[in-house]
């Protein structure tokens, strides 16, 4: 079977950096590229880290994005000319960025996910199931946690299990959120979906849905703790969108939940 040629941006941060290693792994990828917005001395497994160009891009089938959203746009600029796959595990985004995406997308198949997680995808599966079986009476709130060195809360997870809920009650995400915290001790429920965000340590990811109707409160939670999680489900995506013609994808997508 012919490698599939890979990409990767943002090869410096810390996803990036777990990509590299998970895709040396693979015995499905050749990595071909790495790429940073600003100049690196340092090669690695060989490759010297490049700007993002046409040039940089052309010779990979596919390119994995994590870096943030200003330099997402600027990828997706390039390669929509390049006619090139893109998974898109970069979080942050405005609502002007998310509908250029989805022109982008009109051009070339982009899979774009908050997060590459199996577990998670099904929790944010679960998350619309209990928005859509709970009546108005049922308050939500999101809470979650991420290391000392994420800059954008809420998270994207977070931000998806948020959609979860919206979808659930088939109104728009963007409608629905209410208040955002940051490292507070507690916070409310509200009628909109409340967030609140801690940022310690190095913890990897946690992320808690909860509905309380004030007799009762249903809890839907997940953790990680190992960083290949994330880079295992980018390369699984990435494998799966060379078979898939122009359009906006996600991790339900290829998951098949219906």
């Amino acid at each position: 079977m012919k490698k599939i040629n890979l990409a990767i941006s943002g090869c410096m941060g810390r996803m990036g950096q777990q990509l590299i290693k998970s895709s040396k792994k693979s015995k499905n990828f050749k990595l071909v590229t790495l790429t940073e917005n600003r100049q690196i001395s340092k090669k690695f497994i060989g490759i010297m880290p490049e700007l993002n160009s046409e040039k940089a891009f052309k010779k990979a089938d596919v390119i994995i994005d994590f870096t943030v959203p200003d330099c997402t746009m600027d990828i997706l600029k390039i390669v929509s000319k390049l006619k090139k796959r893109v998974v898109i595990g970069t979080t942050g985004f405005n609502r002007n960025q998310e509908n250029q995406i989805k022109k982008y997308s009109k051009k070339i198949p982009i899979l774009k996910a908050g997060n590459m997680s199996l577990g998670v995808n099904l929790l944010m599966y679960l998350t619309e199931i209990a928005s859509k079986s709970l009546n108005e009476q049922y308050l939500s709130k999101i809470f979650e946690i991420h290391h000392k060195h994420k800059k954008d809360y809420p998270s994207g997870t977070a931000l998806m299990l948020g959609k979860g809920i919206a979808d659930g009650k088939n109104k728009n995400l963007y409608n629905m959120i209410g208040k955002k915290f940051l490292n507070k001790r507690s916070f409310p429920y509200g009628k909109k979906i409340n967030f609140n965000s801690i940022r310690k340590g190095e913890i990897i990811g946690e992320h808690e849905v909860k509905f309380s109707s004030g007799k009762e409160i249903i809890s839907l939670n997940h953790e990680a703790f190992d960083r290949t999680l994330y880079s295992d489900g980018a390369l699984t995506a990435a494998k799966w969108l060379m078979k898939k013609k122009a359009g906006l994808y996600s991790m339900r997508d290829l998951l098949n939940f219906s």
